[in-house]
């Protein structure tokens, strides 16, 4: 057998099981084994392409990843997928909540070509980089406007305590000089949240991925608002595609009392209960969610279990209706294959297909136009109906 085939086999077969999150998921790390499998077409297949083919052999490991695409076309899964390194290493950082980098936004300037933005204190920032600094290299990655953004990202992240070295132009005259950073560990925040400008007693949290620090996250939101003075809160799920499996059962399970959350079961295995074993921290606070057609997976496990159990009613357009279990499989190269490998539902609750989902208790026409977001307009007139 060629050394490329034997290198795809092994790379199939032995696969060091990272499961992270993805829309809804959790971490174990453990080694899995399988059987080689044989495939003599395909190999018949490479074998003629080497042989007869006009241009070259894509260099590895471009031929592996088409291969694997098509075996998952042809698996025929929706939610099955694969993804490279690049993608797979940032989506991992989005999930943990944080990253070792610089603290430095991305952006472009008129020219196309790409300027940072230090966070105040950063490492970047510390290290001299200004606002609007052109960046020309990131260690051996020659940065030019057609560069991939996650190639740029990716190259930045790194080890904390790690240097970095890049070359940046500084507007006016764009005077190239090198600047070196050390990594820091930089945090993603998973939440943001405001007081209602149209309503002081009403804040907003919305959750825009379901990271590790979701939770902790949420917590000091609250706290924060109450603060301010609010006494109702709205959770925004809307265009939530999810996140972490466990991190959406405690988020449910901060707002309840008591109660089941979701069950789930996996090929052959029997059916798991994830329940509330002692009233959560926010149990008591006026809550309303907002849902739409892009509140997916984990981000519906929040909203249906609490709608399940009577703690809150849902605002918005029926949910994407994703009720699958993805682990991600992470591959020898670093990149990762996600693969569906079970099934949650609610209790009490439907979310039957993609088509269908979650329904909302108070529907909101999505071509209604108004000067305030009518989802608020909506729970204000239901938490103060006064």
């Amino acid at each position: 057998m060629k050394p490329f085939l034997r290198s795809f086999f092994t790379t199939l077969s032995i696969l060091m099981l990272t499961i992270v999150a993805f829309l809804a998921g959790f971490f174990v790390h453990e080694y899995l084994s399988v059987e080689r499998a044989s495939f003599p077409i395909l190999t018949q297949a490479y074998e003629i392409l080497l042989k007869h083919g006009y241009s070259d052999i894509p260099p590895d490991p471009t031929l592996e990843h088409g291969m694997i695409r098509g075996m998952i076309a042809a698996y025929g899964d929706p939610y099955t997928s694969f993804v490279e390194p690049i993608q797979h290493e940032l989506e991992t950082n989005t999930l943990q909540g944080t990253f070792g980098g610089i603290g430095a936004d991305l952006s472009h300037d008129s020219s196309g070509y790409f300027i940072l933005y230090p966070y105040p204190n950063s490492p970047a920032n510390k290290a001299g980089v200004r606002e609007g600094d052109r960046l020309l290299q990131v260690n051996n990655l020659e940065v030019a406007p057609e560069t991939s953004m996650d190639e740029i990202q990716a190259t930045l992240r790194g080890p904390v305590g790690e240097v970095v070295q890049l070359r940046v132009a500084r507007p006016p005259e764009y005077a190239e000089f090198p600047i070196s950073i050390t990594r820091e560990e930089i945090g993603l925040p998973s939440v943001t949240w405001h007081i209602e400008p149209s309503e002081p007693r009403l804040g907003i949290i919305q959750i825009n991925v379901i990271a590790a620090t979701t939770v902790d996250e949420i917590l000091t939101a609250t706290d924060d608002l109450e603060g301010r003075g609010a006494s109702a809160f709205v959770i925004d799920l809307r265009n939530n595609s999810g996140g972490l499996l466990d991190t959406g059962i405690d988020i449910a399970r901060i707002y309840l009392n008591s109660g089941v959350i979701i069950e789930q079961q996996y090929r052959g295995k029997p059916i798991e209960t994830y329940g509330v074993d002692a009233p959560g921290e926010l149990a008591d606070l006026p809550l309303v969610i907002f849902i739409n057609q892009n509140t997916a997976s984990a981000a519906e496990i929040i909203a249906g279990s609490l709608q399940a159990n009577h703690r809150a009613i849902l605002i918005g357009t029926p949910t994407y209706g994703k009720d699958t279990i993805q682990l991600v499989f992470e591959l020898g190269d670093g990149s990762s294959l996600h693969v569906t490998a079970a099934r949650w539902w609610i209790p009490n609750s439907e979310i039957s297909s993609p088509s269908i989902g979650i329904q909302p208790d108070i529907l909101i026409d999505p071509q209604f136009t108004s000067p305030i977001d009518p989802y608020i307009l909506t729970a204000i007139d239901y938490l103060f109906p006064n």
